[in-house]
């Protein structure tokens, strides 16, 4: 069911995608693609599903593309799209900070363009709504990328697991903010660092636990893996028909 108010929903799409630039030269990470369609329609369609319909791109790195990809894309009825050049090599707390004027006097939302996941996004607003605090970051508990063994107190093998869960809770990447989070943003900051220490400093952020599925691109092997999900038919983070 579609959330009760227009939120305006902020994408990170300024980066470069450094560690994808050998597979994808000159093309800026929000279009990498994952079933041949960028990774930041997925993101995008994950929102439009549920009822989000405001977005606020946050272009950097060939941010011209980015602007030609989402006016020459078909989008689900009342989609609108506003891209806004936050500058090449702006930290991601400062590109928020440069779209205040974007995102209204009520809750928004921001997320990056790499991560995908079958996140609930009414619960998250629930959430958030319910503890009243400034910020709500959505966490999750990644697979691991090894096996791992299972030793006694003597050091014997008692068996592996295979690329278990992390017993550590993660930076998902959805966000809810109040309008207050923007006395914690400055254009030099980097959102996971002092806006969000800060946060968490006076008591302002809350985590919503995510359980679902969740994975970010940030390699050609996530890439690979995202688009083998893809193929399957089943792609765990398609919640659109």
């Amino acid at each position: 069911m579609p959330l009760d108010q227009p939120e305006r929903v902020v994408i990170l799409c300024g980066g470069r995608g450094t560690r994808l630039q050998e597979h994808a030269p000159g093309l800026p990470k929000p279009l990498v693609e994952i079933g041949g369609r960028p990774i930041l329609w997925h993101v995008i369609q994950i929102y439009a599903a549920q009822g989000l319909r405001h977005f606020v791109l946050c272009t950097g790195y060939r941010g011209e593309l980015i602007e030609e990809f989402a006016a020459a894309s078909d989008w689900p009825q009342g989609v609108e799209l506003d891209c806004v050049p936050t500058g090449e090599d702006t930290p991601t707390g400062g590109r928020v900070h440069a779209v205040r004027d974007r995102v209204g006097d009520g809750t928004f939302l921001v997320t990056y363009s790499d991560g995908l996941a079958d996140v609930d996004l009414r619960r998250v607003r629930d959430f958030h709504r319910a503890h009243g605090a400034l910020a709500t970051m959505t966490v999750v508990r990644p697979e691991l990328q090894f096996g791992v063994a299972r030793l006694d107190g003597d050091d014997r093998v008692l068996g592996f697991r295979e690329k278990p869960r992390s017993d550590h809770w993660i930076n998902g990447g959805f966000f809810c903010f109040e309008p207050g989070v923007f006395d914690y943003l400055a254009p030099s900051s980097v959102l996971e660092r002092e806006p969000l220490e800060g946060l968490a400093d006076d008591g302002r952020l809350r985590a919503y636990r995510h359980t679902g599925f969740w994975d970010c691109m940030d390699t050609y092997k996530d890439a690979v893996l995202l688009n083998d999900l893809w193929a399957s038919g089943a792609p765990p983070w398609r919640v659109w028909e």
